[in-house]
């Protein structure tokens, strides 16, 4: 109803400022108050036609296809047209010859706009006939449908580039999604085999003592170490899927706790002595020019997955080098190692979860140290870049911008 009532009040406006612009033209001809007052009878009931005509055409079309629409909508102009014709020649009693030239004339533009209407009919249908099919083939499934430039107006346009972007953002939301369900595979596969040998070691442990397989003191003493271990190994492995799942970019950019870097470097470097000094290691930190430089307390866990993998992959006797520049552009810290080094086609995939390049690079953990450092780094709105060459070392450089 509303919607009716909206057609009839248009029509009625326009139908009234056409009666008045009649009007306004035969004033200006000078025409007398009297003529327009006898002409303005014929257009109040002309005006009270087509108002009659185009709600009645508003009526029936509802259902009708837009090829019908426009030619329906061409011919009742034309039909409204010649009878207002016809009533205006017999109120001004124009003769029949000049009264049919300029029907003749009114019919051949009837003709002309009806042929016009089919024309713009044709290219609007094959236009929404276009959007149709997308819209289907999107609703079925096959998301890289790409309807392009219709070029049937900008409404139609702006509808198929709509389409278009809900397509796209559909496929992405898609490929996120398979890439999620891959990652989640990998972390099943990648964890359950990572928990095996822990929970093998400490199972065997925990029977030979239950059992009474060992009983003497120094060899249960030895046991006992290997169980811490293999418990810290686990849940090393836990907080880095807890941390890695929980990450929020926006919670450490709201940060507002800075940490002394002097501090930071010497907390991760505590973890990672005892393993070194084990194997031989030099470690060397270098700071002198990053002095009084403060960062986020989360670079902590940074530094440490990045040192703890650079002891794990460097020989005995060989240096494990942590370095610092701060400047007007932020801080640069790097951790450099005279390790085995990483091949150049496994460079692009360091940072990927749970990835290893071949067994030789296999140690504790479920590769997730790489990937959970840059993540932190990313969130703080900083970098980070390697530099690798087999037989030479591996060096990553964390770059944070100025606080």
């Amino acid at each position: 109803m509303r919607g009716t009532l909206r057609v009839i009040g248009l029509v009625v406006a326009v139908a009234a400022a056409g009666a008045l612009a009649a009007l306004g033209v035969g004033a200006l001809m000078g025409m007398s108050f009297g003529d327009l007052a006898h002409l303005l009878i014929p257009l109040v009931g002309s005006t009270v036609v087509t108002v009659a005509a185009a709600v009645a055409a508003n009526a029936a079309l509802r259902t009708a296809s837009l090829r019908n629409r426009f030619l329906v909508v061409a011919i009742l102009g034309a039909g409204v047209a010649l009878a207002n014709l016809a009533v205006m020649a017999k109120l001004m009693l124009v003769s029949e010859h000049d009264l049919a030239v300029v029907m003749l004339l009114v019919v051949f533009a009837a003709g002309t706009a009806v042929a016009l209407a089919l024309v713009l009919a044709s290219g609007s249908t094959k236009a929404v006939h276009r959007l149709v099919e997308g819209a289907q083939r999107i609703g079925d499934g096959e998301l890289d449908t790409a309807i392009g430039d219709l070029e049937a107006g900008p409404e139609l346009d702006a509808l198929a580039r709509s389409l278009d972007d809900a397509a796209a953002r559909l496929r992405a939301a898609r490929e996120g999604e398979l890439i999620a369900e891959t990652m989640r595979r990998d972390l099943i596969v990648a964890v359950s085999h990572d928990l095996r040998t822990p929970l093998a070691s400490l199972r065997a442990m925990v029977e030979a003592v239950d059992e009474g397989v060992v009983a003497d003191a120094p060899t249960i003493r030895r046991y006992a170490g290997e169980m811490r271990r293999s418990v810290e190994q686990l849940v090393g492995m836990v907080d880095d899927l807890f941390e890695l799942t929980q990450l929020d970019a926006g919670v450490i950019r709201a940060e507002t706790t800075r940490a002394n870097l002097d501090d930071v470097v010497r907390s991760a470097l505590a973890t990672i002595r005892p393993t070194a000094a084990l194997k031989g290691l030099s470690i060397v930190s270098d700071l002198d020019r990053a002095p009084g430089a403060t960062c986020s307390p989360r670079l902590v866990r940074v530094l440490q997955n990045l040192l703890v993998n650079a002891v794990r992959h460097t020989p005995p006797d060989g240096t494990v080098r942590i370095e610092a520049v701060s400047d007007e552009r932020g801080l640069t810290v790097a951790v450099e190692d005279t390790g085995e080094g990483i091949a150049e086609a496994d460079l692009p995939r360091v940072f990927e979860p749970f990835f290893r390049a071949d067994p030789s690079r296999s140690g504790a953990g479920a590769g997730l140290g790489l990937a959970l450092a840059e993540r932190i780094v990313h969130a703080m709105g900083g970098s980070i870049a390697l530099e690798s060459r087999p037989s030479a070392g591996t060096r990553f450089a964390v770059e944070l911008p100025g606080s």
